[in-house]
């Protein structure tokens, strides 16, 4: 499979750019097609002014970076940067509306908190959010500058010949993975009658809300990967405790992405594999080859063949209870044994893989061939079925995890969909562990300890438990008595020695002789006795 010469190497690399372009234009057309992209559910609303005010909300398009605040919003004024906020530099000073002068005679700056309004243009959307967020804004919304042509009314309001065929996508430029405040784009016509309010210095209010589905008490979550995706390593390895915490109030389904071989004519007019070793079954099923070597390395089939190994091993050891503890076993020991191109296509590392996790490799072989092999020229039915399942979704980027069929933007980490899977749940309804754990500083810590949060409140989780909390007043109060009675024992022996001094100076230095006087022997013995001897007879 490695040895090609090199014109099918460039022809095979020429294949792989049309088939993943082919493919990414499938699922573009496919999420453009529905009526809210990834069944986001977000909302835009403007509270202040009632003019401005909407029952359904503004219609918007979310960014696929950002970490939004699942189950909650923002609602705070907004200022228009009046600038694309291109620059890194960032004059918090300008823009609307107009502030009050400080004591050097310059306009404050924003008052934080505060959404900020920025021109789209001119650069990413990425970089304009990230100047927004070291400016100290809270969220982001980019003010579209071109109408769309299906909107004929902000075409003919504006009187503009150009107008944008298909609706902006704010789309993740390769480098957002440090933003963590949410943004929104707002169509122009909007738009435009928001920076007219602030404008004329009138103070304008918006809300940026987020909401999952909540349809029972059990949240259903799904992974979108790879097994050769390097983002989503470190969440499969981590997110076993968070599953097995969650126990049976969630459900969990991994999908591996699979490309069409077939749309993507890798499969030709006489059933040959034009795409060589990228795909299996002579072109059926195609991946991207990770190193981008089609001599060396880990080759777009064996991640073929071992997104089917994933996808089998779930069908035995997760799919019956939604939690998969052996999954996830065995994607952490794959990751530390055989994640390296020397490794990774390796039947023998594969069974070491299964035999620390606990699997039964005939089990798992005889599924692999019996839904269809990856030899022939003949359809795999679990590959089929996941393919099918992509297209329904209409997933874009990799990874993607959805909680209750809403796509999850963001860093792909274990707090964010811990929070995410916790804000799903019907009102009440919210397993214990949420409840302990979804507002601990440090989430992934308390639900590895059960449920106790050590870093600071976490509602019905917080504070520390009634036996600590005894023994460590019994500690302290033992503690400070047995100060107490050491300054007592101290100061009493002080007192002790200044009385024998005030005796041994001012009582008579000789007996009287006839055993008359106040003591027989030497006044210091007076002193030396402790003061049991009394003074007056």
């Amino acid at each position: 499979m490695r040895g090609i010469s090199t014109s099918r190497r460039a022809a095979a690399a020429a294949v792989v750019s049309t088939a993943a372009l082919a493919c990414t234009l499938n699922t573009n057309n496919i999420v453009a097609q529905a009526a809210t992209p990834d069944n986001v559910s977000s909302r835009l609303q403007i509270h202040v002014p009632q003019s401005l005010f909407k029952p359904d909300g503004y219609d918007h398009r979310e960014a696929l970076f950002g970490v939004p605040p699942y189950g909650g919003s923002i609602a705070q004024n907004v200022y228009y940067a009046d600038s694309d906020l291109c620059d890194p530099t960032v004059d918090t000073r300008k823009g609307y509306p107009i502030r009050a002068k400080d004591k050097d005679g310059k306009m404050e700056p924003w008052p934080s908190p505060y959404i900020l309004m920025v021109d789209r243009g001119d650069c990413s959307f990425v970089q304009k959010v990230r100047n927004a967020q070291r400016s100290g804004a809270a969220g982001v919304i980019v003010a579209d500058n071109t109408c769309l042509c299906s909107d004929t009314d902000c075409v003919s309001s504006n009187g503009e010949d150009v107008c944008e065929t298909a609706e902006p996508i704010m789309a993740d430029d390769g480098s957002g993975q440090d933003i963590s405040i949410p943004s929104f784009l707002m169509f122009k016509k909007d738009a435009d009658a928001v920076k007219a309010e602030l404008r004329a210095n009138h103070v304008v209010q918006v809300e940026m809300a987020w909401a999952l589905p909540s349809p029972d008490d059990r949240v259903e979550y799904d992974l979108w990967t790879t097994p050769s995706d390097i983002v989503s390593k470190d969440f499969q390895t981590q997110f076993k405790d968070v599953a097995k915490a969650l126990g049976d109030r969630a459900y969990f389904t991994p999908h591996m992405y699979i490309y069409d071989g077939i749309k993507s004519h890798c499969q030709g007019a006489d059933g040959e594999n034009t795409c060589f070793n990228l795909c299996t079954n002579n072109g059926r099923y195609c991946a991207t080859d990770p190193d981008n070597d089609l001599d060396h390395g880990i080759s777009g089939a064996d991640v073929v063949k071992e997104s089917l190994r994933r996808i089998c091993i779930w069908k035995h050891y997760g799919e019956s209870d939604g939690i998969g503890e052996k999954w996830w076993d065995y994607v952490a020991e794959f990751k530390n044994r055989c994640d390296s191109p020397d490794y990774f296509a390796n039947e023998d590392c594969a069974k070491d893989a299964y035999k620390h996790a606990g699997i039964d490799a005939d089990r798992i072989n005889r599924c692999m061939n019996d839904s269809g092999g990856l030899e022939k020229d003949s359809p795999n039915t679990f590959l089929d079925l996941e393919m099918a399942a992509q297209t329904r979704r209409g997933v874009v980027v990799l990874p993607t995890a959805f909680v209750n069929t809403v796509a999850l933007r963001g860093a792909l980490t274990p707090e964010m969909v811990f929070s995410a899977i916790c804000a799903g749940y019907l009102d009440g309804t919210e397993p214990a562990i949420c409840k302990k754990c979804s507002k601990c500083p440090n989430e992934m810590q308390c639900v590895q300890s059960g449920g106790k949060c050590s870093g600071g409140p976490s509602g019905s989780g917080s504070g520390i438990s009634p036996h600590t909390f005894f023994v460590t007043v019994l500690a302290l109060c033992a503690a400070f008595g047995g100060v107490g009675f050491l300054h007592w024992r101290k100061t009493r022996d002080d007192m002790r020695e200044q009385v024998r001094g005030i005796l041994a100076e001012y009582m008579p230095l000789e007996d009287s002789g006839d055993g008359g006087g106040v003591m027989n022997g030497s006044p210091m013995d007076f002193a030396r006795g402790g003061g049991s001897t009394g003074l007056i007879s």
